[in-house]
């Protein structure tokens, strides 16, 4: 058993799982590095879990603190366990906050799995605690077969490297009501058999929970049907995970530092959530667009519970659609697909790229023109210069310098460049694709004779720049 926590304390150590950290909301907090919260079911992991670290906290320096969580889930059971796990904390000599939560009535209000809720309402908890106490983190009895289980969910479900790494020793739980709490794992690399052993050495008595053998819960199958047929193939198949898990978490490490290069250039901050510039994701190497895709759902979210490989999957397809799609995701998360660029929201849905344009406004021919939400540039080159998105270049002498920049009107025509023949506006907007949102937004650069410009698609036929133009007329609009 010495051999055991000496391995715990070297995990702890090397991962930097209690020293060095961050406290609540990620700001440096000393006093929260002095008190660990443990949370404490009264199963075998837990509980080895923290009489180990009651012997470890002077080569720590921690001082610690239980929290256990009855869920209401198993009536005369669960409030055997609630008393077992006071009574081993009061032996013990720790403090310790024992409530109860009402998961069932969380999953009835939120629809969503009892797995889920469970999950929530007793991380909820948690942080409440932590809160109360001044701890910034708190450690969690998972231990590596609890891992082994959980790369194999991920891998049934389809996952990439990020599900491959499984749990890592050290992540955070985001609360919108409370902020952010520190989770380690000092156990990742311990066995459950090792754990059970250990409880058995010093006479701890652990609980057991009936329900873990229960087949109606996915992990519960993972761990007495699938496991046992994988082992029939490799006895040592839960170390093969591991050595995947960790050759994935290096990858992804690399990854995750690339992302990080390139952030700047393709990510920037909404009032209601992040967009992304669409060219720069696509010129990214399909790896990086997953991982910066996947990163930009944990900004948003806080965490990526619930998030799986398919996600990012749907929104890698959607960037290759036309403008206007809308992709609805877990949680409440909405990724748009715009002109030329994205948006992931989990608040009200502003996806126009145009702001609301009334009346008529004239330009300065050449000189530059303030509009509601528009800067436009307007100069006077010699024939050439580049036209694409926001910029055009069209023919001086078949414009003119008589122009103002508005709306469409009712039943306007317009004919496009490369077209014989006017076609109705409306017509020009449905075949271009231009949601029916953003229409009455676009921006229509006219002179007297119609619409030279539909800002951001087409100029006209007769404004084209030909071999005989003699003087350029280049617009653009710039997004203030």
């Amino acid at each position: 058993m010495e051999d055991l926590k000496q391995r715990v304390l070297q995990f702890i150590q090397k991962e930097g799982l209690i020293q060095g950290g961050r406290g609540l909301g990620g700001g440096e907090n000393e006093k929260s590095e002095k008190i660990l919260l443990v949370g404490v079911s009264g199963g075998p992991d837990s509980v080895c879990l923290l009489h180990i670290l009651d012997q470890l906290k002077e080569s720590l320096g921690v001082s610690l603190h239980v929290a256990h969580l009855n869920h209401m889930l198993r009536g005369a059971s669960a409030d055997a366990d609630a008393r077992y796990v006071a009574e081993l904390a009061q032996r013990l000599g720790i403090p310790a906050t024992v409530e109860k939560g009402d998961v069932a009535s969380y999953r009835k209000e939120r629809r969503i799995s009892l797995e889920e809720a469970a999950r929530e309402v007793r991380y909820d908890f948690f942080s409440q605690v932590a809160e109360s106490i001044g701890a910034g983190r708190i450690a969690l009895g998972h231990t590596q077969d609890d891992q082994v289980e959980t790369i194999l969910m991920h891998l049934v479900r389809g996952t990439g490297l990020a599900g491959l790494r499984g749990m890592g020793p050290i992540t955070t739980w985001r609360s919108l009501k409370r902020g952010a709490l520190l989770v380690v794992r000092p156990l990742l690399e311990v066995a459950r058999k090792e754990t059970e052993e250990y409880c058995r050495a010093y006479n701890l008595r652990p609980r057991s929970d009936f329900s873990n053998y229960s087949l109606d819960y996915s992990r519960n199958r993972v761990r007495h049907e699938l496991i046992p047929l994988l082992q029939s193939y490799n006895k040592r198949v839960g170390a093969a995970l591991m050595r995947t898990a960790r050759a994935a978490a290096d990858d992804l490490s690399f990854l995750e530092e690339r992302v990080s290069l390139v952030w700047d250039r393709v990510v920037s901050e909404q009032p209601n959530g992040l967009l992304l510039n669409t060219k720069e994701l696509l010129s990214l190497h399909p790896a990086l667009q997953r991982h910066l895709l996947r990163r930009v759902l944990g900004e948003v979210l806080g965490d990526l519970v619930n998030i799986q490989s398919i996600h990012i999957e749907k929104m890698v397809e959607a960037l290759s659609k036309p403008a206007g799609r809308r992709l609805s995701l877990p949680r409440g998360l909405v990724f748009y697909v715009g002109y030329n660029t994205c948006l992931v929201t989990k608040g009200a849905l502003d996806t126009c790229p145009f702001p609301p344009l009334e009346g008529e406004h004239r330009l300065n021919v050449p000189g530059d023109t303030a509009l509601p939400g528009w800067r436009v540039r307007v100069r006077i080159i010699p024939p050439g210069g580049r036209a694409e998105g926001f910029r055009a270049c069209l023919d001086l002498d078949e414009a003119g310098a008589d122009l103002v920049v508005r709306s469409r009107g009712a039943g306007e025509r317009f004919q496009p460049l490369g077209m014989g023949e006017p076609k109705r506006l409306q017509d020009f907007m449905v075949d271009a694709k231009i949601p029916r949102s953003w229409r009455d937004c676009v921006p229509l650069v006219c002179s007297p004779e119609g619409i030279l410009w539909v800002v951001g698609w087409r100029i006209a036929e007769r404004v084209r720049v030909t071999d005989s133009t003699k003087q350029v007329l280049r617009l653009e609009f710039e997004r203030l």
